[in-house]
């Protein structure tokens, strides 16, 4: 059964400014219910982070700070949210869920996190709407139980997972791929193992001529017994925040492609949905709703 991880912190609104985008890990859920691809069987709430296991990856003097609301003005506002208790427990929510996602991969082949993919934050802060990174404390939750011995990390989010790529950079256990744009943020970029970068206005051929080409290669030479993928959709042409142009069929071609080869090679994945930021949010909840469609169909 496909297990997706989803509570009602996910949409906490934070304040008007930044109820948009949070609104959608609910109207996604209402979705794949009212179309019948998923039952509420198949959704379960996770709990909160154990400060254990979250300091396996994150530095303690910035986690203490972050979950007493005590980080700096400059640091909220790289961050982009302004801090608050509900905050810092919907952040501990959502890299819980992550965590217990890869426990459902491991037996179902795949697990599904609504909310994740918070690639830009770093060992010792956050940046961009990250404050604690779930896929990077999962792969390390994972190593240190010995549920995996090699891990990859697929990001095909427009933004580099600068975040991921730098807690990763001398781990030779955890292999790290992102796919973004070129002249997009993060302006500075950090160095994952491999990097893609894209000109604005990159169209579905050429992305997808380019994520077939690399991304068999790499899983057949870095053979991974588990991956991560971040299946962020604003890749789309009408992303407000994406300045690529792919469309809404090829961004499902994208994720089936991924999860096929996941099943094809027999490797546990775990999708965290990542950004979407398209003006029409109908057009959002269809490209996340296809990654859901696509699990359901490949795997079940």
């Amino acid at each position: 059964m496909l297990k997706i991880a989803f509570n009602q912190n996910y949409i906490h609104p934070l304040d008007e400014n930044h109820r948009f985008p949070m609104i959608k890990y609910e109207l996604i859920t209402e979705q794949l219910l009212r179309e019948n691809t998923c039952s509420s069987d198949n959704f379960f709430e996770p709990g909160i982070i154990s400060d254990e296991i979250v300091l396996k990856t994150h530095e303690q003097e910035y986690f203490e700070r972050f979950k007493n609301i005590k980080l700096s003005k400059k640091e909220i506002r790289e961050i982009g949210f302004p801090l608050s208790k509900e905050l810092v427990e919907r952040e501990m929510v959502i890299a819980q869920g992550t965590i217990e996602c890869a426990h459902y991969s491991i037996k179902h082949g795949i697990s599904m996190n609504i909310a994740g993919g918070t690639h830009h934050a770093f060992y010792d802060r956050g940046e961009a709407f990250c404050m604690l990174n779930d896929q990077a404390i999962a792969a390390k939750y994972l190593l240190n139980k010995k549920l995996a011995k090699k891990i990859m990390i697929i990001d095909l989010d427009v933004h580099q997972g600068n975040g991921t790529a730098s807690i990763f950079s001398t781990n030779k256990e955890v292999f790290t791929i992102s796919f973004h744009g070129k002249k997009n943020y993060p302006f500075r970029k950090e160095k994952s193992d491999i990097d893609v970068e894209f000109e604005d206005n990159t169209d579905d051929q050429f992305y997808l001529k380019k994520l077939k080409d690399i991304i068999p290669n790499v899983i057949d030479n870095f053979k991974p017994d588990f991956i991560f993928y971040l299946s962020g959709v604003d890749v789309l042409n009408n992303d407000k925040l994406g300045r690529l142009g792919l469309s809404i069929d090829g961004c499902k071609e994208r994720d089936k492609f991924i999860l096929e080869l996941c099943k094809k090679n027999s490797i546990p994945v775990q999708v965290s949905m990542g950004g979407g930021y398209s003006e029409l949010l109908k057009n959002i909840i269809e490209a996340h709703s296809n990654t859901f469609r696509l699990a359901q169909e490949i795997y079940f």
